[in-house]
């Protein structure tokens, strides 16, 4: 269950819960997202605090939203989407989260019970959703500013890695920074679109890799 501070405890009021709720039922469920902890971890995590107040009438709208500084936060159901690919790692897997953004995604693995590394590149970003994190008590286990490509071999290795900006392959530190068995899933640039991409890397090292469905990220920098 989310845990609130005393100065959040008035952020949902029954308009904006009922928001919530119609975009799980509508554009999660009915779209065939049936991961049970995804499906909890977004009814649990108020979307709209992660965007500016005047905007919380849109949180739960079925887009993207601005979040200043080039970024976005990504449309419900791909967040659901990406999200639900982790169902199957159990409580206290290690995350590396590249390009953490507002947080939003940040908070729905930290409630899923996740240990999470958030690296974000643009220090205003990175500054305010550590901010709002520390208030919704969703604090991942690290959230750095940095370069995402990187990755964070002092951690390492991770169970699953999920990046929100798209490059045109998969960064080899990654690879060599992911566990085995361990999942990647990140958009990745082709000729005509960017797939969002799904990469597996069995117990013995060996890696398959499989598109789920065309998407729109910013550049991998």
């Amino acid at each position: 269950m989310l845990r609130r501070r005393k100065d959040l405890k008035n952020l949902d009021n029954p308009a904006i819960t009922a928001h919530r709720e119609m975009m799980i039922q509508k554009q999660i469920i009915k779209r065939g997202i049936t991961s049970k902890r995804t499906i909890s971890a977004m009814r649990a995590v108020p979307r709209h605090a992660f965007l500016p107040q005047k905007m919380w009438s849109h949180a739960y709208d079925d887009c993207p939203q601005s979040i200043g500084h080039g970024q976005t936060i990504s449309q419900p159901y791909i967040v659901s989407l990406m999200t639900s690919q982790f169902e199957s790692l159990p409580k206290g897997s290690k995350i590396l989260e590249i390009g953490s953004g507002c947080g939003y995604q940040t908070a729905l693995f930290v409630e899923m019970g996740f240990e999470v590394h958030s690296v974000e590149i643009v220090p205003k970003l990175a500054k305010r959703s550590q901010q709002i994190l520390a208030q919704l008590s969703l604090l991942p286990s690290s959230l750095t500013n940095g370069n995402g490509r990187l990755g964070l071999p002092g951690i390492a290795p991770f169970s699953g890695i999920l990046a929100a900006a798209c490059g045109e392959a998969i960064p080899e530190t990654w690879l060599q920074q992911l566990a085995s068995p361990g999942i990647i899933i990140a958009p990745i640039e082709g000729e005509m679109n960017q797939q969002l991409t799904r990469i597996e890397k069995n117990e013995q090292g060996k890696t398959t890799q499989k598109d789920i469905c065309p998407v729109r990220f910013v550049k991998l920098h």
